[in-house]
């Protein structure tokens, strides 16, 4: 049995834990509250992009062809895994890793073995895990989780368009968690380009809505495409800083639970071997006066 000297070490150990996963628990639920708002109020907005992107296609006379939606044969491929820069979260980034793993073993194995297989890591958990196993990481970006806006997804989008349009990637895939609840994250295998223009019959062209265009038709669709791009990055990314915060508070939330329980346990083992400690020297003091009298 521990000495009462371990136990009290250890039950202030654990009281000092305590103190520090219920403070990231209340930070977590800080972040996770501007996070949530900023992914709920962002979704309307990417879906009536969305919408208003294939009410122009509908109308036009003919399928618009778009640099980013020119579909290729699946021969060079480009996973993103969106991972957090921090760890205590629970399963939260080990999910997004096995994921890609499993995706580049059970759907790209051959475009892997060929080395036409790429990783853009975004998060330094998705990073160190790639680099260190040796593989194919063509860029990272772990800057963006500091000053989530925007401005500072744009670049990111940026590249990935331009190197899907030069044809260094014919497939380009978010593999990442999207938020539902700060206790539920669903993880996601997300196809960003080729995008899918749809393809409208002729009781659909007559039922899509009628707009005034100016310029033109092909003129806002070719703006409205890279910004619909780059806001579905934008809405990935908030996507999985909320489900990071949500993932953290419920991981410190626990931690917390399971301190408590130990702190209990602990002081009842310290308070069981202080009784026995006692009863041991009173054992001791009355032997030795019985000796005496004898």
């Amino acid at each position: 049995m521990p000495s009462l000297k371990e136990v009290r070490t250890r039950i202030d150990s654990v009281n000092s834990t305590k103190q520090i996963t219920s403070a990231m628990k209340m930070v977590s639920a800080s972040k996770l509250r501007r996070a949530q708002n900023s992914i709920l109020t962002m979704r309307p907005y990417a879906a009536k992009l969305q919408e208003l992107m294939q009410n122009i296609t509908a109308t036009l006379e003919t399928t618009a062809e778009s640099k980013y939606s020119t579909l290729r044969p699946a021969e060079k491929i480009l996973l993103i895994p969106v991972t957090s820069n921090r760890g205590l979260c629970g399963a939260f980034n080990a999910s997004v890793i096995r994921a890609t793993v499993k995706l580049i073993n059970e759907e790209y194995q051959a475009q892997f073995e060929a080395g036409n297989l790429k990783l853009y890591c975004i998060g330094k958990k998705a990073d160190e895990f790639f680099r260190y196993r040796k593989y194919p990481v063509t860029g990272s970006n772990s800057e963006v989780f500091n000053q989530l806006t925007f401005n500072n997804v744009v670049p990111i989008a940026q590249e990935l368009m331009d190197r899907f349009e030069a044809a260094e990637f014919d497939r380009v895939i978010f593999v990442y968690n999207q938020f539902k609840n700060a206790g539920t994250q669903i993880l996601i295998n997300e196809q960003f380009l080729p995008i899918d223009l749809p393809v409208t019959d002729a009781e659909d062209h007559w039922n899509a809505t009628d707009y005034i265009y100016e310029p033109g038709q092909e003129q806002i669709l070719d703006e409205l495409i890279p910004k619909s791009l780059k806001t579905q990055v934008y809405k990935v990314l908030l996507d999985s800083f909320a489900s990071e915060h949500g993932a953290r508070m419920i991981a410190m939330h626990k931690a917390t639970d399971n301190a408590t329980d130990l702190i209990k346990a602990l002081k009842l083992s310290y308070n069981k071997a202080r009784q026995a400690s006692i009863t041991k020297e009173i054992l001791e003091i009355v032997g030795g006066a019985n000796a005496l009298d004898g």
